[in-house]
């Protein structure tokens, strides 16, 4: 099973970026940063979840995101399979803070209870046996839609959506070039898959992190 340690953020200014990352969501060592390396234009096909306990805390999280510089792409509001809303970092990483729960049983508070890392492919049959074949359980599976995999002992948790369906859902255009401007590490070796997105050991990827 290939577990992920760690997600490294090509960013502008990394000093910057770990400020917004403590100030918002209070992450840490999962999270790490590194000075960008090529550029990008449009959608990068990828997002990054954080699954809460209750929409007050979604409310939250959202409100010290945009308190600390992002940006509004979609307002926290109820959907049939709970309560979110999806923001935009200074650098340009997409965030959705989520919960099932559709109603308070407590007060917010800062607590993350899951990191998911969505990454956008052309072909998510194609791409769900490609992760197999690299060591990877698959959890969750519906059809061409969507897959999702075990977690294992790792820090995120790893999913496959259909790329024009992941840019809907996070409220962008679908079109982008350029580099996806971050780095998945992990325990499997270093390998890039059949949409460019780059796998690294963790041991290899820069220490700085939002803590």
């Amino acid at each position: 099973m290939a577990n992920i340690e760690c997600i490294t953020l090509d960013v502008a200014d990394p000093t910057a970026a770990n400020r917004f990352y403590a100030e918002a969501f209070g992450l840490d060592s999962p999270i790490r940063t590194r000075a960008a390396q090529d550029s990008t234009t449009g959608f990068r096909g990828f997002m990054l979840a954080l699954t809460v306990s209750r929409p007050a805390t979604v409310d939250g999280l959202i409100a010290s995101a945009l308190a600390a510089g992002a940006t509004t792409l979609k307002p926290a509001a109820k959907s049939l399979w709970g309560y979110s809303g999806v923001v935009q970092a200074p650098d340009g990483e997409i965030w959705k803070i989520a919960t099932s729960a559709k109603k308070d049983t407590g007060p917010a508070t800062r607590q993350i209870d899951e990191i998911v890392l969505l990454v956008g492919v052309a072909d998510v049959v194609a791409s769900k046996r490609f992760y197999v074949g690299r060591g990877l359980t698959v959890a969750k599976s519906f059809g061409r839609t969507y897959a999702e995999f075990d977690g294992g002992s790792g820090r995120v948790k790893f999913a496959l959506y259909r790329r024009r369906a992941l840019a809907k859902e996070v409220g962008v255009a679908p079109e982008g070039t350029g580099s996806h401007r971050f780095v998945i590490g992990g325990d499997g070796g270093p390998f890039t898959d059949p949409d460019g997105f780059e796998w690294q050991t963790a041991a290899s990827l820069p220490l700085t992190s939002s803590s």
